[in-house]
């Protein structure tokens, strides 16, 4: 309790130094960001994140919870798509992605978060105004505002965005990242932080998480939500030169298959599937090699040569030795259930 009370107190005292020398410059606050982030030992806080793909608008509600100094607990729902519903955790044993209405999950080979930018994480946010030399800084009433680049390894159409701390915590408020256009296309709102937390022994265990019912969905709902057979196909609409040369069908024991062959300028293959196979109490996290990717609003795996995601009961895979990486996610978030043309 004493330590909390320090902490604390070290951060208002560092806000009463900068208010008492006029109005504060950028290196006073990214120097304050930094120190706060390097005292820091938990936080708990919910976020809205909106996210614009193509014509539509995706909102999600996410739950984020931390621990020193590399515990990450990101809860995102959507609530269009209560069986998306998933989480990124990281412990001790690597990351994983979670989808606990379906009772499936990923373990990834990855250093996420540090290797990319992530708009809901206050650690990636500081980070990214450390390593952007040429950030631009603005005082508001309530607000210190960046301006800086993103980090975006394999997705550069998302190149700028704008961070707005609290003035009296110093915790993120709003970002917003900007297209190529200046258009906003992903927005994320923050409520108050809830710092140094302290959360029971197995808050960031995998099975934990799985079965703990953290997504409650009535089983009627879940019946409903079963893949069905005949899903409608779905179709990209960004094809880098190439068109629909080939289209397979294949029935499983337990559901359906289709695939579909691009050839043309940059040859790649689509296979969605979906099996009704019933619920296990338990599953072992499938490996990948690849790194965490958002497609849309699912969260899916990437490695150099393939994508692999699930969306509404339907599982994606996208593999090509032609397309770039950037491609990749780019003809993943041009998936849309619609006829081929």
């Amino acid at each position: 309790m004493m330590n909390r009370v320090i902490r604390i107190g070290l951060i208002v005292l560092s806000i009463f130094i900068i208010a008492g020398c006029g109005e504060a410059s950028q290196e006073e606050v990214v120097k304050n960001l930094e120190q706060t982030l390097t005292d820091l030992t938990s936080y708990q806080t919910k976020a809205k994140m909106e996210m614009q793909t193509g014509e539509a608008t995706q909102q999600y509600e996410i739950d984020l919870s931390y621990q020193a100094d590399h515990y990450y607990r990101v809860l995102m729902q959507n609530e269009d798509d209560q069986e998306g519903s998933q989480i990124i955790l990281k412990n001790d044993d690597g990351v994983f992605v979670l989808t606990p209405a379906l009772n499936k999950s990923f373990r990834f080979q990855s250093d996420w978060p540090s290797n990319a930018s992530q708009p809901y994480l206050y650690h990636s946010l500081v980070s990214d105004i450390l390593n952007d030399n040429e950030a631009e800084f603005k005082v508001t009433d309530q607000y210190y505002v960046f301006k800086t680049q993103t980090n975006y390894q394999h997705n550069h159409s998302l190149p700028t965005q704008e961070i707005y701390f609290d003035q009296k915590s110093l915790t993120p408020y709003l970002v917003k990242i900007y297209d190529q256009e200046q258009n906003v296309v992903v927005e994320v709102t923050f409520e108050p932080f809830e710092l140094d937390v302290e959360f029971e022994d197995n808050y960031f265990d995998v099975d934990t998480n799985l079965t703990s019912g953290i997504f409650s969905i009535p089983v009627n709902v879940m019946e409903q939500q079963l893949p069905q057979t005949d899903f409608t196909i779905q179709y990209p609409s960004v094809m880098f030169g190439s068109e629909l040369s080939d289209t397979s069908e294949f029935d499983l024991d337990e559901g359906r298959r289709v695939v579909l062959t691009y050839t043309g300028e940059k040859d790649f293959t689509i296979v969605q599937e979906v099996r009704e196979t019933a619920m296990v109490a338990a599953r072992e996290p499938e490996w990948t090699n690849g790194e965490p990717v958002h497609i849309g609003g699912t969260i899916g795996a990437k490695t150099e040569q393939s994508i692999a995601w699930s969306d509404q009961g339907i599982d994606f895979y996208l593999v090509s030795d032609q397309l770039t990486e950037e491609e990749m996610i780019q003809v993943a978030q041009s998936m849309t259930p619609q006829m081929e043309k």
